[in-house]
């Protein structure tokens, strides 16, 4: 079984993404186990997020990032502000050499972003991946321009990207140019929002996704 290291969204937390993720865990369950950590930073609580996306209910909200000198945070701002990210880096080493090892990353939303830097961050400083491949739910390519050096060189990790057509908080056309800087990619593009599919027809292309790995680890 694959032990993947999850990381949430915006305004989330380690234990409120483990319930979003349910039906996902379901159908995954024979293959995957999950760890589920919490981002280092907390932030401010709202009726709605920076994003125009209803607050959970719940009051450990967090954040890996925060673009805004207010500490906020919108995905589609830019900005010169990325305060908190080294901090959520050293967050996901740690857990890594302490809780690892894992086979893959799984990140949603700000937390796609989130592993997509990571993953990024690891290459660019020649480190070898502790992972096998990661999978990216409604990511986007950051807008703070401290990342911008991230995003010079392709991603070699392969990679699962799942993005909705009808996402109100992450379009596709920002899920669609996260995917681009990664070059061994798949997709699974979605009729709904800004959620974790989990349909029969969603099940069968994430088993196809694993199972490549697991062939493609054999083979090494």
């Amino acid at each position: 079984m694959l032990r993947v290291l999850c990381l949430h969204g915006y305004r989330q937390n380690g234990h409120s993404f483990r319930e979003k993720l349910g039906a996902f865990r379901k159908i995954m369950k024979n293959r995957m186990e999950f760890v589920f950590i919490t981002a280092p930073h907390r932030v401010p609580r709202i009726d709605t997020d920076a994003a125009g996306e209803k607050d959970d209910n719940h009051d450990d909200q967090r954040g890996w990032w925060f673009s805004g000198e207010d500490d906020s945070f919108r995905a589609v701002n830019y900005s010169d502000i990325c305060r908190g990210f080294d901090e959520s880096v050293q967050l996901v080493k740690d857990t890594v050499e302490k809780q690892g090892p894992f086979d893959g990353l799984l990140g949603f939303s700000q937390g796609g972003a989130m592993a997509s830097l990571f993953c990024a961050q690891l290459q660019r400083e020649g480190t070898s991946s502790p992972f096998k491949f990661v999978i990216i739910i409604a990511g986007f390519v950051s807008r703070s321009t401290p990342h911008n050096i991230l995003y010079e060189q392709p991603v070699s990790l392969p990679s699962l990207h799942v993005y909705g057509q009808t996402d109100q908080v992450i379009s596709q056309d920002m899920s669609e140019e996260l995917e681009k800087h990664f070059t061994d990619s798949s997709h699974i593009i979605h009729p709904g929002g800004h959620f974790v599919p989990a349909s029969s027809a969603q099940k069968t292309a994430y088993w196809s996704f694993i199972d490549g790995i697991n062939s493609k680890t054999k083979e090494q």
